[in-house]
């Protein structure tokens, strides 16, 4: 199949996550005439349970392809192949019942991440993974141009 590159198709008052994909020739393959790859923003230090990742794999199985790939170039966990129409659903399960939040792919720094820290170096002098998800939760964080994060109201 030939890809057409959509730009950034999102959800509302995001602006990224979601990396649009569209067939040339939609005609020909229905069944991949929109194959959207979503990026999930990585739990700190990318310690994973064994819990959480069935959940991933159920929410993709059930909204996506199936198919899935353990940390791109942007450290994101990667899903690949929805719809448009699944977009909204995706990221209300993987908010809600996940805990989770959309990667980046866009002007917004949405995926920070640490090393390791504590959890493997005996020498480490700072709690990294603190750092990180502190960051992260902070109401007002910043895009990386230096402007506020909209929240799209």
């Amino acid at each position: 199949t030939h890809w057409k590159h959509g730009g950034i198709v999102g959800v509302f008052g995001y602006g990224g996550g979601v990396i649009g994909r569209y067939s040339d020739v939609p005609a020909k393959f229905p069944g991949v005439a929109h194959f959207h790859t979503v990026r999930l923003n990585q739990p700190s230090s990318k310690f994973y349970s064994t819990e959480l990742l069935r959940k991933i794999c159920d929410l993709w199985e059930k909204r996506g392809s199936g198919m899935t790939n353990m940390h791109g170039s942007t450290g994101d966990l990667v899903l690949l192949g929805t719809t448009t129409d699944q977009l909204e659903p995706i990221f209300f399960d993987a908010t809600h019942d996940l805990g989770m939040d959309l990667g980046g792919s866009g002007g917004n720094l949405r995926t920070p991440s640490c090393c390791l820290g504590k959890a493997r170096c005996e020498w480490s002098c700072f709690d990294t993974q603190l750092a990180c998800t502190t960051y992260h939760d902070l109401p007002g964080r910043t895009a990386s141009s230096g402007l506020p994060i909209s929240s799209g109201q």
